[in-house]
């Protein structure tokens, strides 16, 4: 049998290893430490934006978001089902209601024309998904946030430095969220980031992701500190931020790897019949988390799964239930038709083995593996 091609590896090098060893060498402030304050001025620098808070995953990082925009109970937030069920999750979470609105078919993002039709008095925000690295139309959708005085959060967790018209995706909207779980562009095993211009809202993050305090750090100051809100603990340890800062130092080696070998699937897949690569708008700067491909029909995605498992290559159906089919969200789904691109894409796409250091061999395996089946 043929080595296996996983779905994504982790790339790390010496500098990883050295950080972490460094972090817990030093045998104390593991909890809140230097990385952690590295690691946030690192993310403010690359983004240019004022303020990055570091949480312990990209779930967290929304739900601090959507916090700190005051969102909850009687309050409706505009999501797509195409999507991880963490971007509807959260809304529940705070208390408020998702409601599922249709993407377009060249990004996967939220379709803006959809997206007016929805608001209603009870929307209260609106959290757009770059879709697995590729900006959706989050210019059209910061233009309606602001005609109806919307918070726009961002959900830039696939898509750390993507662009959208040249603007880095994330420093768009009022807040945005990051995560660097281990299969993401900048990966620290779990992890994420909220990043905002906005000094109120930063302020909120920063006291909910450590119980609502407000005063000086718990681990240095004598006193017990002042809480000020209710909160919980969603900070970013020490370790898992020393990998932060030794991964953001090499990200833009590690996207252009992932946008080469994207170029390789791209340029092989333009002459196979049957399916179309998702590539996002020309304008745009795709990072390419997850590489996907749109078959014609489902049967010929059950056929080519089927292909790449007897050839021991790892293939992924990002989203099929999407989450409005979910039992978890079933019960408020759209029945109207209001949801057909979702439902038709779902159907249809499958993600294939992306890596930066993914090798030419292993790629071309994938390739041959795909076009036996078309």
């Amino acid at each position: 049998m043929s080595d296996s091609i996983p779905l994504f590896e982790i790339p790390w090098d010496e500098s990883d290893i050295s950080n972490v060893v460094s972090s817990v060498s030093r045998g104390s402030y593991w909890a809140k430490g230097p990385y952690v304050d590295s690691f946030e001025d690192g993310l403010e620098a690359y983004f240019g934006i004022k303020h990055a808070l570091t949480v312990n995953s990209g779930t967290t990082a929304l739900e601090c978001a959507l916090r700190a925009c005051d969102i909850g109970e009687g309050d409706e937030v505009l999501v797509p089902s195409f999507t991880f069920i963490a971007t509807a999750n959260v809304v529940r979470l705070v208390g408020a209601t998702p409601v599922f609105v249709d993407i377009e078919p060249e990004t996967y993002g939220l379709d803006p024309d959809s997206v007016r039709e929805s608001i209603t008095d009870a929307t209260a925000a609106i959290i757009p998904v770059h879709v697995y690295g590729a900006p959706c139309r989050i210019h059209e959708l910061a233009e309606i946030a602001d005609e109806h005085d919307l918070y726009l959060i961002e959900d830039a967790a696939e898509a750390f430095g993507a662009r959208a018209d040249g603007e880095l995706v994330g420093t768009i909207g009022d807040i945005s969220a990051l995560s660097f779980c281990q299969n993401k562009i900048l990966p620290t095993g779990e992890g994420g980031a909220v990043i905002t211009d906005d000094d109120e809202l930063a302020g909120s993050v920063a006291a909910f992701r450590s119980h609502g305090r407000t005063s000086s750090n718990y681990f240095d100051s004598v006193d017990s500190g002042q809480y000020e809100r209710v909160g919980s603990n969603y900070r970013m340890s020490d370790m898992v931020a020393a990998l932060g800062c030794a991964q953001l130092e090499k990200v833009d080696t590690l996207i252009d790897g992932r946008r080469e070998t994207a170029e390789q699937y791209i340029e092989a897949f333009d002459s196979i019949g049957g399916i179309t690569p998702h590539t996002g708008r020309s304008s745009d700067t795709h990072v390419y988390q997850l590489f996907t491909i749109q078959f014609n029909d489902k049967d010929a995605r059950k056929s080519v799964i089927s292909e790449l498992t007897e050839r021991n290559i790892a293939c992924k159906i990002y989203w099929d239930p999407p989450v409005h089919r979910t039992n978890t969200f079933s019960s408020i789904a759209p029945s109207d038709g209001r949801l057909a691109t979702t439902e038709s894409l779902s159907d249809v796409v499958l993600s294939l083995p992306m890596s930066p250091n993914l090798s030419s061999s292993a790629v071309g395996r994938v390739i041959e593996g795909v076009s036996t089946r078309l």
